[in-house]
This record gives C-alpha cells, sequence and structure tokens, in this order.
C-alpha cells in the first residue's frame, strides 16, 4: 500500500520510531543488489532517510558509484506481519555536522550511542515512495 511518505499516519510513523534493525538495498555497479543490514533513521518532515556507515563499506561505494544524482535504493523494515519500505535516491554527506544529527537521531531511535568512528559517512536518502503494511499490534493467545 502506497503511503505519503511527508505525512504518514500515526501507525506508519510510529512504526518507524519503534527500535528495529532494518535492511538497505544499493545497486552494485553491475546492477545486482546488494542488501545489508543498518539502522535506519525516517525524517518526514525533511522527507529522508538516514543511514550511518564507515566510508570504505561496499553500500557507499556503490551509491558513490551511480553518480553526482545519486543512487536508487531503498530501506525496509518488518515486524511479525508489519512491514514497511522507503525508497528514494541516496548520495553520501561527510560534512561533520549533517553526520553528527544523523549520529544523534539514531542514538535516539536505537537507544545507544555509536562509537565515535573519524571514518563515519552519512547516507542520506531523499525519499520519493513509501509503502508497508503497518497496523496496530495484535496480541497473540498464547499457544496449547
Amino acid at each position: 500500500m502506497a503511503i505519503d511518505f511527508r505525512n504518514p499516519d500515526p501507525l506508519y510513523l510510529g512504526f518507524w520510531r519503534e527500535r528495529h534493525l532494518c535492511t538497505l538495498t544499493t545497486l552494485r555497479p553491475d546492477g545486482t543488489p546488494h542488501v545489508v543490514p543498518v539502522g535506519v533513521t525516517y525524517d518526514p518532515e525533511a522527507g529522508l532517510a538516514r543511514v550511518i556507515t564507515n566510508k570504505t563499506s561496499r553500500k557507499v561505494a556503490n551509491v558513490l558509484a551511480a553518480g553526482p544524482d545519486g543512487a536508487p535504493v531503498s530501506v525496509c523494515q518488518w515486524a511479525d506481519v508489519r512491514w514497511a519500505t522507503l525508497e528514494g535516491r541516496a548520495v553520501i554527506r561527510t560534512d561533520a555536522a549533517r553526520v553528527e544529527d544523523a549520529v544523534r537521531r539514531y542514538a535516539e531511535r536505537y537507544e545507544r550511542t555509536p562509537a565515535p568512528n573519524p571514518d563515519r559517512v552519512l547516507i542520506e536518502i531523499a525519499l520519493t515512495r513509501a509503502l508497508g503494511r503497518v497496523t496496530a499490534p495484535r496480541l497473540r493467545a498464547p499457544r496449547q
């Protein structure tokens, strides 16, 4: 189901504020997908998703290889039957203020501050689409 990524409903936004491991999918230069686990923060007001990582990672190389217009990427998270995907164009940001802001957002969502890393960069995703199926969490009856 398509979602307005700049104005998501409260359940969708709430799901992105819960602590979940996500995946980031980038394309290698040969066009094959590269999928890795990451932490993601979602900022609907800015229309951005953010991933912090090491500048020498394969995901960074894939984004850089796409050129200055950025790389098409997606991030996804799931829990039980709920899932949410954000799609957009990713670029690499290295300026300290943006990286530090992304670290702060990560620490808030994941309830831990990453260790200092002088090689840390930001994968900034300008969102173009949001998809998902997010409903209120169901209470399950105990198995008998």
